[in-house]
């Protein structure tokens, strides 16, 4: 009955620390960061952070101002953030997207379906984020033919037709909101840290045998 026990336990610990492997969008640091083991990248939860931290009334502004500010952020005691990726490029505007960043978060791993509100049409991954913006989304991609404009993205424009659009415009005259993303996850245990935690549990069930 011990080794049916210990196996059990072992089974549990293991199973806590593998349970997200095949789990694309996984919520960290208490629900204030999502990762997408898809892209191997870390989002900010609220999607509009640069308001709601108070960097910036509503959250908008031109290409320049949004880099800067997902650069220069410290979040969660890490400060390598930044603006979405949008590669590789399309030759036109286009929904369907999802070779970028922003793309692939919004019609494979929310759920979003192109000129529908996100809003209103989303998977159970919605609920991980917070205030999505009803505007447009810089990403950090410069539109090659023209380097004045930059790619960006409407999860769930105020003009719901719109929505999964990928497109450009001049990154210092229009003004639009920013989301911060990093590479990597935030919260990985190594196999020996989890190794470690059976320790005290083998030595406790050994006891108990012994005993």
């Amino acid at each position: 009955m011990r080794s049916i026990a210990l196996n059990l336990a072992l089974g549990a610990l293991f199973s806590t620390h593998f349970a997200t492997a095949d789990a694309a969008l996984v919520s960290r640091a208490g629900g204030t960061m999502v990762y997408d083991s898809d892209r191997d990248i870390t989002w900010l939860a609220d999607a509009n952070y640069a308001m709601t931290s108070g960097h910036d009334a509503d959250g908008r502004m031109t290409w320049s101002a949004a880099s800067a500010w997902a650069e220069g952020l410290v979040f969660g005691g890490y400060d390598d953030w930044r603006l979405p990726n949008a590669l590789p490029e399309p030759a036109f505007p286009a929904y369907g997207e999802t070779a970028s960043e922003m793309g692939h978060l919004f019609y494979e791993e929310l759920g979003g379906v192109a000129q529908q509100s996100l809003a209103l049409t989303h998977n159970a991954n919605y609920d991980l984020f917070t205030n999505i913006s009803d505007w447009i989304y810089w990403s950090a991609t410069t539109y090659s033919p023209e380097v004045a404009q930059a790619w960006n993205f409407r999860f769930d424009y105020s003009t719901p037709s719109l929505n999964g659009l990928q497109s450009f415009n001049y990154k210092e005259f229009f003004e639009m909101n920013a989301w911060a993303v990093r590479d990597g996850d935030v919260a990985v245990v190594p196999l020996p840290g989890a190794l470690g935690l059976c320790l005290p549990l083998l030595a406790l069930l050994g006891a108990r045998r012994r005993g």
